[in-house]
């Protein structure tokens, strides 16, 4: 149908013209197709942006059993320290880490009283590290699932891009409490998406960086 009606159309071309605008014309609605297809192929796996994420790994807080006066620190930010190392002396108690891992924070005014409980420094484990978006509840959400691939960038590196998996798809939304408007438009709310990465491979990531995570859903 689609050849008479080009056909019909160049009637009035002389006959070798005219042979070649029917070709012609039969070949662009070809591509037109392939487009169409395409495009609706792109359309069923399109990817979800997630442009508000960062780098990051849960803080680890370390603390004395009991109170007292701080008499010393041993490690500064940015060391990375193996288990069981001592980090601080409060009183006469030796605070030490349980787990290997990298200091991002420490109290450094000695003779400062700190109580039991109280953190004198924090540490993350760096094989810990995901990267961590956070996204609108209306913005695809709903398509995003466990085990989807993600791709990410970070501003740090321009340019450069990193593959990851999605490791978790937090069950509740970053909202606390009910919020009433009196409008009786609701509050869009926001949800965590965190994504696991091979951190040996990509050790040029550190805990704190700005970063854009583009799921793929499946």
């Amino acid at each position: 149908m689609a050849t008479n009606a080009t056909e019909h159309a160049t009637a009035t071309f002389p006959p070798k013209l005219r042979r070649r605008l029917i070709r012609y014309g039969s070949a662009a609605l070809v591509i037109l197709a392939a487009a169409g297809v395409y495009a609706y192929l792109l359309s069923s796996n399109r990817e979800v942006a997630i442009t508000t994420s960062t780098i990051s790994a849960p803080l680890i807080d370390l603390s004395p059993s009991t109170g007292g006066r701080l008499n010393a620190v041993y490690v500064n930010p940015g060391d990375r320290i193996a288990a069981y190392t001592p980090i601080a002396l409060v009183g006469t108690e030796v605070v030490k880490t349980k787990v290997a891992g990298l200091i991002v924070q420490i109290n450094n005014t000695i003779g400062a009283q700190i109580t039991p409980g109280q953190s004198v420094a924090e540490m993350i484990d760096p094989l810990q590290l995901r990267v961590v978006g956070k996204i609108d509840e209306n913005k695809g959400l709903a398509q995003i699932r466990v085990g989807d691939p993600v791709r990410f960038t970070v501003d740090a590196f321009s340019g450069k891009t990193f593959d990851g998996v999605v490791d978790e798809v937090a069950p509740t939304s970053n909202q606390s409490g009910i919020v009433f408007n009196i409008s009786g438009q609701r509050e869009t709310q926001q949800f965590d998406v965190k994504a696991r990465f091979d951190t040996n491979a990509y050790p040029e990531l550190k805990n704190g960086m700005s970063a854009r995570m583009y799921v793929y859903p499946q």
